[in-house]
């Protein structure tokens, strides 16, 4: 059991796990295609930092980008750029690829792409590499303390 269940179990909120083969560097795309669903849906953990000791998760859609000028905007800082993958395993206890918003070692604001809401149901990584949770975006709120933001750029 993963931290990411393990949180979500003991707030009591729903979600489906959803196994699939994990292939590096597939992305978003490997995913959404193994699991038959939209890649939009699929929704990417990312952890960035705007400054030494100060990371952030950005959880974005799986076909879009993090503007992170915009990002970088919103927050008030100069510049928010991607942790290294030894950053994130250090921050987060889960490995780049497997990396989940819930159950992190350490706290790490959340920001998400607001539009991740409107969504009827999302599929967001449960802490392992080829592991995704299906669950009803509006639960994110309700496991974790989330920022809704606008940073997305489409990537098609």
């Amino acid at each position: 059991m993963t931290p990411a269940v393990r949180l979500l179990r003991e707030k009591n909120i729903e979600f489906t796990p959803h196994l699939y083969a994990y292939e590096e560097h597939g992305g978003t795309r490997h995913s959404a295609v193994s699991l038959g669903v939209e890649e939009h849906a699929v929704i990417k953990t990312l952890v960035m930092e705007s400054g030494p000791k100060s990371p952030l998760i950005v959880l974005m859609h799986g076909d879009c980008e993090v503007s992170t000028k915009q990002l970088a905007r919103i927050l008030g800082v100069k510049q928010v750029v991607p942790c290294t993958e030894a950053e994130v395993t250090r921050l987060t206890g889960y490995m780049t690829g497997g990396c989940s918003p819930f159950g992190t070692r350490t706290h790490i604001p959340v920001y998400a792409e607001a539009t991740i809401f409107s969504l009827p149901t999302i599929f967001i990584n449960g802490g392992k590499r080829g592991f995704l949770i299906e669950i009803d975006p509006k639960d994110i709120a309700n496991a974790i303390t989330v920022t809704e933001v606008h940073a997305a750029v489409s990537m098609t």
